[in-house]
């Protein structure tokens, strides 16, 4: 086997099970999830219709590449929501078979582990170190295991409330942008909700031209916002003219824009090259969209009213959490996306008397049965801090009502815990 797969963390909410292996959920309340992202609003149902009526095109081979007009479809978007000039449907998209799949194999596609670059020690010696992925933490946990198995060292960037959860990449010592492969981004963030600027942008980019890495961001929730779009890598590149989207790569999908998280549907767009290079790698990988799937994001891209409610209904979720929850658990809003970044209260501490994670999302498991998610579990500790400890995530999927309920039952484990204080 694979001696890399040693280094794999247990996942997120593996370790939450292990956490809850011996707790009972309060059986009084009916059980509500606010622990996954998993959008749970109606997914539109035109687009249901197209799988529906194309099932007899399951007869038929995709290709890796799709069909041009889903490309094409997705060329249009993207000029129409990033204020792009042109991006080519031919050389620069790549449908996928949703993120995680594409954010994984891309990794694999880009890292060359094979040639690493030589860097200079204290002694002015050369040696030989791994190449680096660099990435935001607390993090989506694709972005570390795709780095390990592609024989590559995460680096970590704390997203912390002093550098407004979005990660201080300026921070990042030269010696390790040296090594630097690949340069992961997720903005809207996941977990903190934080966007970057153009600014942000622009200096990354900066950067990528000394030390030659490719820039991968994650764009997913960037239809989850509250009054201003959030500013994609590609606006970026096209606000300082670098047309060509050099070591500039981005992802997209209908899983969080359109609700539609089981049709696997999303795409990588941006440097020709890159793409070029990864669709060589996925046409051996074997991984292709179904037919009927493709006909119904063509349908999902080219439509907007969906989400616009999509965005109404997560603007309203979050309001009544601000007006009910605001005050008690210190409540700030994200820029975009669907989680609250969520201190854990004071009821709530450690032996060292510091917020605490997991007791939080155990009391809430087994007095009001809610699930949530320790937000130590999205981070890894950096020289003895961990930025997720103390946080707790949690995802404004559910309905109205179980929000409302969810919330109602907060304020009661709160002013229990207050009580016996």
């Amino acid at each position: 086997m694979n001696n890399k797969l040693t280094r794999l963390h247990p996942y997120p909410f593996a370790k939450m099970a292990t956490l809850l292996a011996n707790s009972s959920p309060a059986l009084d309340y009916k059980e509500i999830k606010l622990g996954i992202g998993e959008p749970k609003h109606p997914p539109p149902a035109f687009v249901l219709d197209v799988v529906a009526e194309n099932l007899d095109k399951l007869a038929n081979y995709p290709t890796t590449n799709g069909m041009f007009e889903l490309r094409q479809s997705i060329a249009h978007w993207l000029e129409r929501r990033f204020l792009l000039r042109h991006i080519s449907p031919d050389t620069q998209i790549l449908p996928v078979m949703g993120t995680r799949e594409a954010i994984f194999s891309s990794v694999q596609a880009i890292i060359d582990s094979d040639s690493a670059k030589h860097v200079a020690n204290s002694k002015h010696q050369e040696k030989s170190d791994s190449p680096i992925v660099v990435m935001p933490n607390p993090f989506y946990q694709i972005y570390e295991g795709a780095a390990l198995l592609a024989g590559a060292e995460p680096y970590f960037v704390p997203c912390t409330v002093d550098n407004h959860f979005k990660g201080d990449y300026r921070s990042v010592p030269a010696d390790v942008w040296a090594r630097a492969q690949l340069v992961f981004v997720c903005s809207p963030n996941n977990p903190t909700g934080a966007v970057m600027t153009t600014d942000d942008w622009e200096y990354l980019i900066r950067l990528s031209d000394k030390y030659n890495f490719v820039i991968a961001s994650d764009e997913c929730y960037s239809e989850l916002y509250f009054d201003t779009p959030p500013v994609g890598l590609l606006q970026a590149c096209a606000q300082i003219g670098r047309n060509d989207f050099k070591n500039c790569i981005v992802f997209h999908s209908l899983s969080k824009r359109s609700n539609l998280p089981g049709l696997r549907s999303g795409f990588i767009a941006g440097d020709a090259q890159v793409l070029s290079a990864y669709l060589k790698y996925r046409t051996y990988q074997g991984c292709a969209m179904p037919i009927p799937h493709q006909l119904a994001s063509i349908a999902a891209w080219q439509d907007e009213k969906h989400v616009i409610d999509n965005r109404r209904l997560y603007a309203q979720k979050f309001k009544l959490w601000q007006q009910e929850l605001g005050d008690e658990l210190s409540l700030s809003m994200p820029d975009a996306g669907f989680y609250l970044w969520v201190r854990a209260p004071e009821a709530f501490t450690d032996a060292e008397g510091q917020p605490d994670d997991e007791a939080f999302v155990t009391a809430l498991y087994e007095q009001v049965n809610i699930h949530a998610l320790a937000g130590r579990y999205l981070s890894r500790e950096v020289n003895g801090v961990n930025p997720g400890r103390g946080y707790v995530r949690i995802a404004l999927v559910a309905s109205m009502t179980e929000n409302q309920e969810a919330i109602e039952r907060i304020k009661r484990l709160l002013a229990s815990r207050c009580a016996l204080d």
